[in-house]
């Protein structure tokens, strides 16, 4: 096949696909008497990335593939079509899930140390049941505590490729900042996890002063043990 068709079954796919979709599991699509090769193929979703430059959607390359969105400039024309207002978040949950995010892999008790209060069973079973967080392991301390980090759905969701794409903990002070930087508010969002909408949402600097000091000493390796490859 030529480039121009196989231009046009990458979009078809990607767009048509309800998941992001992984370069491997493009190259699955195609059968070995005809196989395009990894090489054209990645060639061809960097022109169909290309051609999106100026429009109001985009082909993004986040956690888990490829996909079609539209860019975040327009998000709140596009959010008009939903009448559901979008959700808050309880500060005892963005606290959980910044840690979660910015110190993994993490036990439930490292977070709780942090935060200098108890983290709720609730709060942590609603990121596992949103496909936010994981278990990965279990550190080897007495009670062998089972130690949570983020996953390819948490990527997908805040519109991340890696880890490294997390802003940094300097851009971020408050619970608004998160939600600013990590698109929190989302349209059609209901939790449990939600509060009240007048309530005004806030975090003690300490919180994130406490993450600070280990993310400004782990290297890109220690990111990328953390993430899975999105070409698997």
């Amino acid at each position: 096949m030529n480039e121009d068709e196989l231009k046009k079954i990458l979009e078809a796919v990607i767009y048509a696909a309800d998941e992001p979709m992984s370069l491997n599991r493009l190259m699955s699509l195609f059968p070995e008497d005809n196989h395009p090769g990894r090489e054209a193929i990645n060639a061809a979703i960097s022109q169909l990335q290309e051609e999106t430059a100026d429009r109001s959607i985009e082909l993004k390359l986040v956690g888990s593939g490829y996909r079609y969105q539209v860019r975040q400039n327009y998000a709140e024309w596009v959010s008009k079509l939903w009448e559901e207002r979008p959700a808050r978040y309880s500060r005892a949950s963005l606290e959980t899930l910044a840690l979660m995010a910015y110190r993994q892999p993490v036990t439930r008790a490292e977070i709780e140390e942090v935060r200098g209060v108890s983290v709720s069973s609730n709060i942590i079973k609603a990121f596992i049941e949103r496909d936010w967080v994981k278990i990965v392991g279990h550190r080897d301390v007495p009670g062998k505590p089972a130690l949570y980090a983020t996953t390819k759905g948490f990527l997908d969701y805040f519109n991340l490729s890696s880890l490294e794409d997390l802003p940094s903990l300097a851009e971020i002070r408050d619970i608004d900042s998160i939600n600013e930087k990590l698109e929190l508010s989302m349209p059609g969002e209901n939790t449990a996890m939600a509060v009240d909408e007048d309530r005004p949402v806030a975090t003690d600097a300490n919180v994130l002063d406490e993450i600070s000091p280990e993310i400004e000493t782990a290297t890109a390796t220690d990111v990328d043990k953390l993430a899975e490859p999105v070409n698997g």
